[in-house]
């Protein structure tokens, strides 16, 4: 006969191992808080304004930064740092801006791949070469974003971190996208 465990080992066994049936996980994802949407809109802003982009206007050409462009670029990283900013702790923060920003940045890529129409051999068409331009900007612009949110994690409320650290990540990406179309 075994000893029944102790209350130490007793924590460490999983709730449906000691309960003897398997008791199913809590949503992860709450829908019902605010926070929840903030960072789901945070993440699919950028794709969303790229789409409305290309369907209503799409580009003719890649020779410099429309003001479509600039607009996928900076909402990619302010919808990113709305998404860190509804972290609670440091590192999350930091990763949850980090995060939204690759997403949204490989969302966009994929809406502009998706609205290039025919493929073209030797050269992207428009939509994909500025959807490139608009998510590296706004990539660009998410490690500092994301360094901010982190750093006031802590200490600053959920919206004043966010709006500083989106303003951050905005100037780097405003610094970055006309580089990206200088040949």
């Amino acid at each position: 006969m075994t000893d029944p465990p102790t209350p130490e080992v007793d924590d460490l066994i999983p709730v449906s191992v000691r309960l003897g049936s398997v008791v199913p996980p809590e949503d992860p994802e709450d829908w019902t808080r605010p926070l929840t949407w903030v960072a789901a809109i945070g993440m699919l802003a950028a794709p969303a304004v790229a789409l409305a982009w290309y369907l209503l206007a799409a580009p003719l050409d890649s020779v410099r930064p429309l003001l479509g462009t600039w607009a996928v670029a900076v909402t990619l990283v302010v919808g990113a740092a709305a998404a860190g900013g509804t972290q609670i702790g440091r590192l999350r923060a930091v990763a949850g801006t980090l995060g939204a920003a690759l997403l949204g940045a490989l969302l966009v890529v994929a809406v502009g791949a998706a609205s290039a129409g025919t493929r073209q051999l030797g050269s992207a068409s428009p939509t994909l070469a500025h959807a490139v331009a608009a998510s590296l900007a706004g990539l660009a612009g998410a490690p500092p974003a994301a360094v901010l949110a982190g750093l006031t994690a802590g200490s600053w409320r959920r919206p004043w971190r966010a709006a500083v650290a989106a303003g951050l990540g905005a100037l780097v990406t405003a610094a970055v996208l006309p580089g990206l179309f200088r040949s």
